[in-house]
């Protein structure tokens, strides 16, 4: 039965939504019907469809109380916009319906499991959010929250857990189990994943602590994931409060990748590495699926909360998702590039190779605000060169600048004059593997994103622009000579379209 609460967000987006034409949003990268979108929630096939839910507030840009918003999708890049799928309209999550995951029961229905939150007060006084783990079950549209609903609360945590911070459940099935990751904080102030079995029948038991942050990746832990990926076992999480490491790790919500092994009748998760997960401006809460044909997918929120204030005024959508990238894991690390379902948008199609470049220079075709552009950069003889730069998204007052130096071993990303109206974080720099100085930098343009992947993924970065739309030259720029290959594919929905 679906709630007033509800049916009022239902009614709201499908009287407002339509109006804001497909021109003042991405071609190819989700963003709400309207209003705002942070995480996203249930990432997962169901019924042979791609189905995607987010962090949805539709009344404003700005975060409120969290609804879930539903898209799906026959191909990972053209969505379907359905109705909302969840509202807070109980007890138990009046506060809002936080992220979770969504699987498809043997049944053939499909069960959302997500944090639902309320408001008490503290023996202080104050006001604190307790959070507990709560289950809808629908058709892929509509859906009925469990009457017995919150399934998992501070019974259920280990000594020392805590219900205010216990949250983001990420659900799958593994044989004739179902299993969730949930994070947590714990007594020492910092995050820890939870591993529960047996939520199918609406029920969960703890297994076991994955991992723990002992304060030194951030403090809390949010928005966990736990897969197999080539032979290794992977976890994702977002950490709160990051502190700066290098260039690995930036300042405030960062993204952390552990790879390791996993012996779950032994000693459970072993990691062996830690890594960020995307090196750009914006990017959290990542959340994967596992395709038919075994791909492992993941999309997250191309967004970042230290920088939400550097929206346009007057916008009546905020928040988008990246392209959905296959992960695999080569030499250790982590490596993502978009699904390989983009290539069926492709375009018109231009290339120049083997173009010296000494100074700034243009080329025949290559402009754009939605594309595909794949840069190849190779230092001639045992020259070197100082820096490379690519910019994008340009007139004689903006520009989004990629940069490469050979002999930091670095790539900056920089958004400075990017259109966005206030003074946020406006660059990050990460470190490449050195290559002798060559470099290969794949760029996706999407009116208001780019996201840039080095070396056939071995990086990524992305980052939000506001840019207006006419901004679309796209120059090149050494600092000594190198020779450069470009390829770049027009992105469309309708080829032949892009084509006349």
């Amino acid at each position: 039965m679906i709630s007033e609460v509800l049916q009022k967000a239902r009614d709201f987006e499908s009287q407002y939504g339509p109006h804001i034409p497909d021109s003042e949003r991405p071609a190819f990268h989700v963003t709400p019907t309207i209003g705002w979108m942070n995480d996203p929630n249930g990432f997962s096939v169901y019924k042979g469809e791609y189905h995607l839910f987010y962090q949805y507030y539709p009344y404003s840009s700005e975060w409120g109380l969290m609804h879930w918003g539903h898209l799906k999708s026959k191909d990972l890049i053209r969505w379907e916009r359905l109705p909302a799928a969840l509202a807070p309209d109980q007890e138990y999550d009046a506060a809002g319906c936080f992220s979770g995951g969504a699987v498809e029961l043997p049944d053939g229905r499909q069960m959302l499991m997500y944090t639902g939150v309320r408001r008490s007060r503290n023996p202080d006084g104050f006001i604190q959010e307790i959070q507990t783990q709560c289950v809808a079950v629908g058709d892929g549209t509509d859906y009925e929250k469990f009457s017995g609903n919150p399934i998992l609360d501070a019974k259920d945590l280990p000594e020392g857990g805590s219900a205010i911070d216990f949250r983001d459940p990420k659900v799958w099935q593994e044989g004739d189990n179902f299993y969730a990751v949930i994070g947590n904080r714990t007594t020492d102030g910092s995050g820890a994943i939870l591993l529960y079995k047996g939520v199918e029948d609406f029920r969960g038991e703890f297994v076991r602590t994955l991992d723990a942050c002992h304060n030194q990746y951030g403090k809390m832990w949010e928005c966990p994931d736990f897969f197999p990926l080539d032979g290794r076992q992977v976890l994702f999480t977002s950490p709160q409060e990051m502190q700066p490491v290098g260039l690995e790790f930036h300042a405030g919500n960062g993204t952390l990748c552990l790879i390791g092994d996993y012996d779950p009748d032994g000693a459970g998760f072993v990691r062996q590495s830690a890594q960020a997960i995307d090196y750009g401006l914006d990017f959290y809460a990542p959340q994967t699926l596992l395709t038919a044909d075994g791909r492992r997918v993941m999309i997250a929120w191309m967004q970042n909360w230290a920088t939400i204030s550097g929206k346009p005024n007057h916008c009546r959508w905020f928040g988008q998702m990246t392209l959905p990238r296959e992960l695999s894991i080569r030499n250790g690390r982590l490596y993502q590039n978009p699904v390989r379902e983009l290539e069926n948008y492709r375009g018109q199609f231009v290339a120049h190779h083997n173009i010296p470049v000494c100074g700034e220079i243009n080329l025949p075709g290559i402009q754009g605000r939605v594309l595909d552009m794949t840069v190849t950069v190779h230092p001639i003889g045992n020259e070197s060169y100082r820096w490379f730069r690519i910019r994008a998204a340009k007139d004689g007052e903006h520009e989004t600048i990629i940069r490469y130096r050979p002999d930091q071993g670095t790539v900056k990303l920089d958004r400075t004059r990017s259109g966005l109206p206030h003074d946020i974080v406006h660059t990050r720099s990460f470190f490449v593997r050195p290559r002798g100085g060559e470099i290969k930098i794949r760029i996706i343009l999407d009116r208001f994103s780019l996201e840039v992947f080095v070396n056939d993924g071995e990086q990524a970065a992305s980052a939000v622009i506001y840019t207006r739309q006419e901004a679309d030259v796209i120059s090149f720029e050494a600092g000594g000579t190198v020779m450069m290959d470009v390829e770049k594919y027009e992105l469309c929905f309708d080829k032949e379209e892009n084509e006349a």
